[in-house]
């Protein structure tokens, strides 16, 4: 295709570049479909392990496949002891949380299970992630890391590993729903990554490096920690309006409103608020979930008032924090806790790719100079350069 031919288009906005039977995602309409299922019919009632056997295999698992999955999660969990040494120099040298996640990632190939054995390679990089990420936590915060305990979910795992006791069953339950909420979200730029990476031949665990790196940025992996901190530092249902206009007419963002596709309130902020109330009732603290609500509502009400016609809606960030928050996850856990979820719907998105595989290789539209000539270096200029 020459030049004259290319269409270039920002960002690749609205250029389909998959086809995929994982996930679909409206924005005008504020719809998000999880293999055939509407995200609020599903995410609320599936075991995490559910969720992943759905996207894995494309229907849900039977009693039986449900037992068997989990038992391969969890065999296929034990970190590598090279890991645990990067982990140890990572926490003690101050690197964050993704870092770490994305240094320690590429030591998994080095007792991964052939790729040949079913979904065992699969597991063990997903089972893998939340005991990488709560060892760094612990061992950030001065205390052993502990081995995922036999007989308990992922999620429950994850937070027995974070806390050292067995989690309240809600506390599991608002995890599971958010873990089920994030797994996949169409043709975003960790998932388009790691289907470019695995395109061209590669193996899995690059795929899974490259998302990592694509999730670190902040403008992919958000930063729902803010969007928890404006609420904290409002305090009141009363101070809503004054502090919400001072940082709309200094020009500030509003952390937690505004989402590149959904250009209506995001469907998985409804599904997420649901879950932060049922949590907040049985085992948290309802006056921060009332606090937060009267936040979203006055901030909705100005941003129709400052910025009219923009459509800026709650987005899952918001409710993530609430969310997170009431599970007492550290705010350094917020984005590789969303790792651990996603990287189900990359290793998916990998395997789909695998199957009917063509490289990815989009055309670039030229925009330098044309027609220069060669200047020898003798006769060279500060101003001639090389034309």
């Amino acid at each position: 295709m020459n030049d004259n031919q290319s269409h270039y288009i920002p960002g690749l906005e609205g250029v389909v570049a998959a086809q995929t039977r994982l996930s679909h995602v409206d924005g005008e309409a504020g719809e998000l479909v999880i293999a055939g299922f509407p995200l609020e019919e599903i995410a609320p009632r599936a075991a995490f392990e559910e969720m992943v056997y759905l996207l894995w295999s494309g229907e849900l698992p039977t009693a039986r496949q449900l037992e068997e999955f989990r038992f391969l999660l969890a065999e296929n969990s034990r970190l590598p002891a090279a890991v645990l040494d990067v982990l140890r120099a990572a926490a003690s040298t101050g690197v964050d949380s993704m870092e770490a996640l994305r240094m320690t990632a590429g030591l998994l190939s080095l007792d991964l299970p052939s790729d040949s054995q079913g979904w065992a390679q699969d597991a063990a990089l997903l089972a893998r992630l939340p005991v990488m990420a709560a060892t760094w936590w612990r061992l950030r915060s001065g205390l052993q890391p502990l081995e995922p305990p036999p007989g308990m979910g992922l999620a429950s795992s994850y937070l027995y590993m974070l806390r050292g006791s067995e989690p309240h069953p809600a506390h599991v339950r608002a995890l599971e729903t958010y873990l089920n909420t994030v797994i996949d979200h169409g043709l975003n730029a960790s998932t388009f990554t790691a289907r470019v990476i695995i395109s061209t031949g590669s193996d899995l665990v690059s795929a899974l490096v490259g998302a990592i790196g694509a999730l670190k940025g902040p403008l992919h992996g958000g930063a729902p920690g803010p969007a928890l901190q404006m609420v904290f530092e409002i305090g009141d249902p009363d101070q809503a309006e004054a502090y919400l206009r001072k940082k709309l007419e200094s020009g500030e963002r509003l952390m937690g409103f505004g989402h590149r596709v959904y250009k209506v309130r995001d469907p998985r902020a409804d599904v997420l608020a649901a879950a932060a109330e049922t949590l907040y009732r049985q085992a948290g603290d309802m006056r921060l979930y009332e606090l937060a609500r009267a936040v979203e509502r006055k901030a909705l009400e100005l941003l129709e008032e400052y910025k009219p016609g923009r459509r800026l809606q709650t987005n899952v960030e918001f409710y993530t924090a609430l969310l997170l928050h009431g599970l007492e996850i550290p705010l350094e856990l917020f984005t590789p806790t969303f790792t651990i979820s996603r990287a189900a719907g990359w290793i998916a998105h990998c395997r789909e790719q695998q199957r009917e595989n063509r490289l990815i290789r989009p055309q670039s539209q030229y925009t330098g100079p044309r027609d220069r000539r060669w200047v020898p270096l003798e006769k060279r200029t500060e101003s001639s350069g090389a034309s």
